[in-house]
């Protein structure tokens, strides 16, 4: 596997753009993650990943979402995300993963990239919104990858994403990534009318479209239409953490993850601290699917001291890491509203129902399923995992 991935490496996208992934997101992510641990051991948490919703605003309604599409439109200006970064990039951090709402629909978005050549950038997109224009400015640029969402076939495609002919759209924009040799990845939020893409056949496809890595993460029922019926069993997580963990050996694609360790334990990323989430309109929160915030990215301490000096941000990993070594939220959402009634943290949606969602939620499973762990089986995912993303003793 290691050497055909590498062999269409070198191959399919521009080299300029191989060499600032490699140096920005791979040389200096890992010494981010070697800061990081040197930071906790004085009990210092900031992230050396951050997570920023740069604007609430999306083309599409998809089910399940938990971000305000149809709000008056928020976003982080230019001015302030450059004060973020700057003061993340002091502290060690190049990487940042750009979230939205769509981030093609930020006006900006571009510019916030090019201001920045020394990071790298992972944009959570539809795809639908570049154009051959655009990828042409991010190959110029080299220092971003295009994270394009495909939900399954046309039809389900159209259901998932609540407007029609969602998957063309989505292609013509993977197809202009392709043309103009970008780094590409494709996501799934995997449920179950979706399922039947975990397979070895759709991986295949994914390989043939053009796409260098993907990610398979498993719904979540939150927001103000959260869709219960889409939740995946235990035994189906299962199922895609057993399949992630064989594919890795059999073909040239690189499959993400951010919800297991290496010995196959499951994990929070919140709870051991390795990242935290800015919304659209600057709230620092604990993750994108907890609305809730005691803090602003506007505070004149900079991202730094506010991240680190939260109590809010540090009562929600120790909680979440004594609780479950899962997702917070969909385990125990009683214990999410708890912390924010002790904090009096508010609700940064626009809606301000955070609160009233959190009562209607059922607890159910989420990745964590004890006795059940599947261990990374290929040696270069497995020292990935144990060296740069694991559970940094939050739950020891």
């Amino acid at each position: 596997m290691i050497v055909p991935m590498a062999r269409r490496m070198m191959t399919e996208p521009d080299p300029r753009l191989l060499w600032k992934f490699a140096c920005n997101m791979g040389y200096k992510g890992m010494r981010s993650v070697h800061l990081f641990k040197k930071r906790i051991k004085k009990g210092e948490h900031f992230p050396p990943f951050l997570f920023i919703s740069i604007i609430n605003s999306c083309q599409l309604r998809c089910q399940g979402c938990w971000v305000d599409v149809a709000a008056p439109r928020q976003m982080i200006t230019l001015e302030d995300w450059n004060r973020v970064i700057n003061d993340a990039k002091k502290h060690g951090n190049s990487f940042f993963g750009i979230l939205g709402g769509e981030p093609f629909m930020h006006p900006q978005l571009l510019e916030m990239i090019a201001a920045h050549p020394d990071c790298y950038f992972q944009i959570f997109t539809n795809g639908q919104l570049i154009t051959d224009e655009v990828a042409k400015e991010l190959r110029r640029l080299g220092n971003a990858t295009p994270l394009i969402s495909i939900e399954g076939t046309e039809l389900v495609s159209d259901e998932r994403r609540g407007r029609l002919n969602v998957l063309s759209k989505t292609m013509d924009g993977l197809e202009a990534c392709v043309r103009n040799r970008l780094i590409i990845g494709v996501a799934t939020s995997v449920c179950q009318t979706n399922i039947d893409l975990v397979s070895e056949d759709w991986l295949k496809k994914l390989i043939k479209m053009g796409a260098h890595y993907a990610w398979f993460h498993t719904y979540r029922v939150v927001g103000p239409n959260a869709a219960p019926e889409l939740a995946l069993s235990p035994e189906q997580v299962l199922k895609v953490r057993r399949f992630i963990v064989e594919m890795r050996a059999k073909h040239p694609i690189a499959i993400v993850d951010a919800y297991w360790d290496d010995k196959g334990e499951a994990l929070c990323p919140m709870a051991t601290g390795v990242s935290h989430h800015i919304g659209p309109s600057g709230a620092v929160e604990p993750c994108p699917i907890i609305q809730f915030a005691k803090e602003d990215i506007k505070d004149e301490r900079g991202i730094f001291e506010t991240m680190t000096n939260s109590e809010f941000l540090k009562d929600f990993r120790e909680t979440a890491a004594k609780t479950t070594r899962g997702c917070i939220v969909l385990e125990r959402p009683d214990l999410v509203r708890d912390l924010v009634n002790k904090h009096g943290a508010r609700d940064t949606t626009q809606r301000q129902t955070a609160l009233a969602e959190l009562d209607e939620l059922e607890p159910r499973n989420s990745q964590h399923n004890p006795g059940n762990a599947i261990p990374e089986d290929h040696w270069a995912y497995r020292f990935a995992k144990k060296h740069w993303f694991f559970g940094f003793g939050a739950y020891s």
